[in-house]
C-alpha cells in the first residue's frame, strides 16, 4: 500500500472513531447544561480547564515523545515505552506530593482529591492509547475512542442526571471512563510485555525529555489562547456575551475536529516518511490538499452559516443566542488558520525542533492576550474574535517560513492569499445579510472550488494509483 493510501486509510479509521465520540459529546453538552445550574456548570468548566492545563505538565508531554521516537526506525519501541513509563511515574509522584496546593483555589478546593485522580488516570490513558498507535493498532485506538466516550456518557447519566452529583459526578465519570479505556487498551495491546527495567536508558530518557519539555508550555499556551477569549468577554463585558461567543464557536469547532482527526494520521505518516527521497513532494502535495479541503469546508460553513447555527445551537430567531451566527464567519477563518498551524507543528515534531513550537505558540498567546485587553472593551465579542484571528494569522506567517527551514517544500502563497480574500468577502456578505446573499455565496464557493480543484485532483490521483 502506498503512503497516500496509508494516510487515507488511517484518517478514515480515526474519523470513524472520532465521529462517534463527537456525537456522544454533543449529547453530553445538552446533559451538562440541562442538569447543572449556571454556577455548577461554570465550576465544572474551571475544574476541567485546570485539568487540561496540568496534564501536559504532570506527564512532561511524554506521549508526544512516544509517538515521535516509537515510530522512528532507529529506536526500539519497547525501550521508548519503558523510558516513557518511568518518566510518567516520576511526574505523577511529584504531582501527588504537591497536589494539596490545589486547595488554594476556592473553586477547586472541594474537588482536589478527585481532580488529582482525574489527572493521574488521564495521563495513564494517554500513554496507553498513544502507544497502541505506535504499535500500528489504529483500529483499536479508534474503537477505544468510541468505547471511552460511551462509558463517559453512561456514567454521566448515572452520576449527574440520576444521582445529581454535579461536579463530583463529572469527575467520577471521567475517571471511570478513562481508567476502563486505559486498562482495556493496555491489556488488549499487551503493553505489559513491552515494559522492562533493563530497557531504562538514561541517554534515551534525556533525548525524549529534550524533545517533550518544550511541548509543555506550547500545549499550555494553546489552551490559554483557546479559552482566554471567553474568559475576557465574561469579565470585561457580560456572561451573556460570553455565552454568545461560546455558541458562535461551536460550528468552527467542526473544522477543528476534522483537523485533529487528520493530524493523528498525518503525524504517523510524516514520521514514517522522514527519510524518504521524495519527502518534499509528499509534504507539498498533502499540505496543498489539506489547505484545499479546509478552505472548501470553511467556505461552505460561511455560505450557510445562519441555518447551520440555528441547527447546531438548537435556536430560533427569538432565542438569546440567535445572533451568534453573526460572529461565526470570522471564527471559522481563525480556526482554519489554527488548523494550518497544527499541520506545520508536525514539521517541528518530525525534525525534533520542538522549541520552535514553543516560541511560535508563545508569540500567538501573548498577542492574543494583549489584543483581547485592547479590543474587547471597545468592540466586545468582535474584539475577542479579531484578537484570535490576528494571533493565529501571525503564528501561521511565522511558521510557514520557519518550519520549512527544516523540511523545505513548495507552498502556493498566492493561493493562500486569494482563498483568504474570498473567505473574508463571504464573511462580510454573511454578517451583513446583503441582497441576493446566497447567489453571491454560491458564486464565491465556485471560485474557491476552481482555485483549489487542482490540489485535490493531484492527491486523488496518488490515492488511485496502485
Amino acid at each position: 500500500m502506498n503512503k497516500y493510501k496509508t494516510l487515507a486509510l488511517n484518517t478514515t479509521i480515526f474519523a470513524i472513531g472520532s465521529f462517534g465520540a463527537k456525537l456522544v459529546s454533543f449529547l453530553l453538552n445538552y446533559l451538562y447544561t440541562g442538569a447543572m445550574d449556571t454556577g455548577i456548570y461554570n465550576t465544572k468548566e474551571v475544574v476541567e480547564l485546570c485539568a487540561n492545563l496540568l496534564i501536559p505538565i504532570v506527564s512532561f508531554s511524554i506521549t508526544d515523545a512516544v509517538i515521535r521516537y516509537g515510530l522512528d526506525r532507529n529506536y526500539e519501541k519497547n525501550a521508548v515505552f519503558s523510558n516513557a513509563v518511568t518518566i510518567l511515574l516520576g511526574g505523577l509522584g511529584v504531582f501527588v506530593l504537591l497536589s494539596p496546593l490545589l486547595q488554594l483555589y476556592a473553586d477547586i478546593k472541594p474537588y482536589w482529591l478527585l481532580l488529582m485522580g482525574y489527572i493521574c488516570i488521564s495521563c495513564f490513558r494517554q500513554l496507553s492509547t498513544q502507544f497502541a498507535r505506535v504499535k500500528g493498532m489504529v483500529k483499536l485506538y479508534a474503537a477505544d475512542g468510541i468505547f471511552c466516550i460511551l462509558t463517559l456518557f453512561l456514567c454521566n447519566v448515572l452520576f449527574i442526571s440520576k444521582l445529581k452529583l454535579g461536579v463530583t459526578g463529572f469527575l467520577l465519570s471521567v475517571m471511570i471512563s478513562d481508567l476502563l479505556s486505559g486498562l482495556s487498551v493496555w491489556l488488549i495491546a499487551k503493553h505489559y510485555k513491552e515494559f522492562s527495567f533493563r530497557n531504562i536508558d538514561r541517554e534515551l530518557m534525556e533525548v525524549m525529555l529534550r524533545f517533550s519539555l518544550p511541548l509543555i508550555p506550547a500545549a499550555v499556551l494553546w489552551i490559554i489562547t483557546g479559552f482566554s477569549d471567553r474568559i475576557f468577554v465574561r469579565h470585561m463585558i457580560s456572561d451573556g456575551d460570553a455565552g454568545i461567543y461560546g455558541a458562535a464557536a461551536k460550528i468552527p469547532n467542526l473544522l477543528s475536529m476534522i483537523s485533529t482527526v487528520f493530524y493523528q494520521a498525518w503525524n504517523m505518516s510524516a514520521i514514517a516518511e522522514n527519510d524518504s527521497k521524495d519527502r518534499a513532494k509528499f509534504y507539498s502535495r498533502i499540505f496543498n490538499a489539506y489547505q484545499a479541503l479546509l478552505v472548501l469546508g470553511a467556505g461552505f460553513i460561511i455560505a450557510f452559516v445562519k441555518p447551520l447555527s440555528m441547527l447546531v445551537n438548537n435556536t430560533n430567531r427569538f432565542s438569546s443566542y440567535a445572533s451568534a451566527y453573526l460572529y461565526t464567519p470570522l471564527l471559522v477563518i481563525a480556526v482554519m488558520l489554527m488548523c494550518y498551524n497544527q499541520f506545520l507543528s508536525s514539521i517541528y515534531t518530525v525534525s525534533k525542533h520542538t522549541q520552535n513550537s514553543f516560541w511560535t505558540s508563545m508569540i500567538a498567546a501573548v498577542l492574543n492576550l494583549v489584543l483581547n485587553t485592547l479590543l474587547i472593551p471597545r468592540y466586545a465579542v468582535y474584539g475577542a474574535i479579531a484578537a484570535t484571528l490576528a494571533s493565529y494569522f501571525v503564528c501561521y506567517i511565522i511558521r510557514i517560513f520557519d518550519a520549512r527551514r527544516y523540511i523545505p517544500f513548495p507552498v502556493a502563497h498566492w493561493r493562500f492569499a486569494l482563498n483568504l480574500l474570498i473567505l473574508f468577502a463571504m464573511s462580510h456578505l454573511a454578517m451583513n445579510r446583503l441582497p441576493l446573499l446566497y447567489l453571491w455565496q454560491i458564486i464565491a464557493l465556485l471560485l474557491l472550488c476552481a482555485l483549489n480543484f487542482r490540489a485535490l485532483l493531484d492527491t486523488a490521483k496518488k490515492l488511485l494509483r496502485r
